[in-house]
């Protein structure tokens, strides 16, 4: 072996030294993290399995199902109006507006959602709307709580309190209303309650301003939610979000207002849209949509055909024994109405074969139900597009990148629920 000459041996230490001082520091063993089923930022029964390098994040994976019921396919083993009170029990955070979604997919089936009273579009989309500002206000304020701000939780919580009195008033239930009925609804409202909601309405807005103060220039809040868990236009498409966090990327999409069903076509309001795509503008646009959702109800409450107390008489389902169940007053005196009860209690409405979506812009996002009838009571196949599964299928691209503590801001500002994501 030839020996190096003191010139040769002089440069090869030379760069060795620079090769050492340039070399990164080795990379440690990395952690795995479990985070839930049962932790109180995943918002439910949310698992997700974090990969940490240290404290930053280089891989999640979230694992759902732990909430699993088989909605879909208890569905298929009952009639179409036994499934609506299931349908409460997806989004338990705004049910009114679960029980809509599925009857205007019914509706489409049988071909009647063109028949609609103009009152029963009013009041459906009255009771949509308060079902988005009651997921916004407690989403926003669980969201809050997860960073840090417990003062909005306490505030939004007792706004949502009214909601529920409100749905009390007009269901005889606070939580799980199974309120909507294919072809209508399953009564008027009540003496006073129009008159209630506006009340609520102008005290609701004082209290999203509340909020505002409280979060919207926070140097605390600011810092922790801008910039962060950033979702590009493109990634938001690709992943097949939709709701805020969809229109939070800066993507136009309303299905109020791309496909309008009941009357928002005839409706006056403005879909807000973010700029970033970063958890504060998630913010952002849910607390501009509730401003929305107050306006759209203000317009419903001064067009509601027979007025407030429906001195006018005018009616909430569609004038069909064969789908809506006749008055009781005339079961008891009329052989035909009898009969009409009877087939509908004990063998459901007959829809005709055939396929049917239709996609209902929920709190959460797009609630989609897809049904396939062959004809008879019960539906042959019934799928849920629940919009909280497909929004948190972005997780593994999102999170990597992040610090451990940004996690709970990330959940939060996507604000889904369980519930509908496991069905």
């Amino acid at each position: 072996m030839s020996e190096l000459q003191p010139a040769e041996f002089k440069d090869s230490a030379a760069q060795a030294a620079a090769a050492a001082s340039e070399l990164p520091d080795m990379p440690g063993e990395k952690m795995v993290l479990n985070m839930g089923p049962s932790h109180p930022a995943t918002h439910g029964v949310l698992r997700i399995v974090l990969e940490l390098d240290g404290e930053i994040i280089t891989k999640a994976v979230p694992d759902v199902g732990f909430l699993h019921r088989g909605d879909e396919k208890i569905a298929e083993n009952m009639t179409y109006t036994q499934f609506i009170p299931y349908t409460d029990r997806l989004d338990y955070l705004a049910p009114l507006a679960n029980n809509v979604a599925y009857a205007l997919a019914v509706e489409k089936l049988l071909g009647i959602q063109d028949r609609l009273p103009p009152r029963c579009q009013h009041i459906r989309v009255i009771c949509a709307e308060l079902a988005r500002i009651s997921s916004h206000l407690l989403g926003i304020g669980a969201y809050a709580m997860d960073v840090g701000a417990l003062t909005v939780f306490l505030l939004t919580f007792t706004e949502r309190e009214k909601i529920y009195n409100l749905c009390e008033a007009l269901t005889g239930a606070r939580f799980t209303t199974s309120y909507t009925r294919i072809g209508g609804v399953s009564r008027d409202t009540p003496p006073g309650w129009c008159a209630a909601v506006r009340k609520f309405l102008d005290e609701v807005v004082i209290n999203i301003a509340e909020v505002e103060k409280l979060l919207t220039r926070n140097r605390i809040w600011v810092d922790r939610t801008r910039d962060v868990g950033v979702i590009s236009k493109e990634a938001a498409i690709d992943y097949g979000l939709s709701g805020p966090n969809l229109r939070g990327s800066g993507v136009d999409y309303d299905l109020r207002k791309a496909q309008p069903y009941l009357c928002y076509a005839d409706l006056q309001f403005d879909v807000p849209l973010g700029s970033v795509g970063d958890c504060y503008d998630r913010y952002l646009v849910r607390m501009e949509e509730m401003r929305q959702s107050v306006r759209i109800i203000h317009q419903c409450l001064d067009r509601i055909p027979g007025g407030f107390d429906n001195a006018a008489k005018e009616p909430v389902s569609v004038p069909d024994g064969k789908t809506v169940l006749p008055a009781k007053d005339k079961v008891l005196s009329r052989m035909e109405e009898l009969i009409h009860q009877f087939m509908l209690v004990t063998e459901g409405i007959n829809v005709p074969p055939g396929e049917v979506y239709f996609g209902h812009e929920n709190p959460k996002g797009e609630l989609g139900f897809y049904i396939q009838s062959r004809g008879g009571g019960t539906p042959y196949r019934l799928k849920i597009r629940s919009p909280s599964f497909v929004n948190l299928s972005i997780l593994p691209h999102l999170m990597p990148g992040h610090m451990m503590s940004d996690t709970v801001t990330i959940l939060g500002s996507l604000d889904f629920v369980m519930g509908e994501c496991d069905r």
